[in-house]
């Protein structure tokens, strides 16, 4: 990455810190992968029982590696014949991963979903949602992160998926009303009524979509 977009990543990182915290959640610094893994187990007790949905940003940082070969109860919801029962079980865990498809300069953090497991997981369920954001997904305000959410997360994710959507041909949000539309769900987390539920970690790198 280059040094002066470093800079100001680490400097406008600051911002947005400040901004969780205001929201009665907790940000966190880390200036690589490495750093972002690390901190994470940390905030993770060993024994917890932890799961997650799609989530490019914490593989990135090897995140689901690290649980499954630690003392931990990982839920991989992929190793699961039963998707159902392996996403119900993430409303009892003690730990979500979750990244989010873009955030606000002033900690607001926005996630569109398809089957609202994560969605719903987020605003309502597992004791701690832990989130790993990349510097990418930073946006001006409320306006800037619904649009990246729907023009660039969107698109980018249904045609990872093979999806039959409007934006898979056209590279941004159409408003559609396709069957295999995943713009089902739009979650706006703007504050944790929680004390100590909602946890972000902030990482001076590009991850995920």
């Amino acid at each position: 990455m280059n040094q002066n977009v470093y800079k100001r990543n680490e400097l406008l990182a600051q911002k947005v810190l400040k901004g969780l915290k205001s929201r009665n959640m907790t940000g966190y610094y880390a200036a690589s992968k490495e750093e972002a893994l690390k901190l994470a187990l940390e905030l993770i007790p060993e024994g917890s029982s932890v799961t997650m949905g799609g989530g490019e940003s914490v593989h990135a940082i090897g995140l689901p590696a690290a649980l499954k070969e630690g003392n931990y109860n990982f839920i991989d919801r992929d190793a699961y014949e039963d998707k159902r029962a392996a996403m119900l079980a993430a409303y009892d865990a003690d730990v979500f991963l979750s990244r989010a498809n873009a955030m606000t300069e002033d900690g607001e953090l926005v996630n569109i979903d398809g089957n609202a497991n994560r969605v719903s997981a987020i605003a309502q369920g597992p004791k701690k949602v832990l989130f790993v954001i990349g510097m990418n997904k930073v946006c001006d305000d409320l306006d800037g992160a619904m649009k990246r959410a729907r023009n660039v997360a969107a698109p980018i994710n249904a045609q990872r998926f093979g999806l039959n959507t409007p934006c898979c041909k056209t590279g941004s949000c159409m408003n559609c009303k396709s069957p295999d539309t995943i713009c089902c769900q739009f979650l706006i987390t703007r504050y944790s009524r929680h004390e100590d539920r909602i946890h972000v970690i902030m990482v001076n790198d590009e991850l995920g979509f």
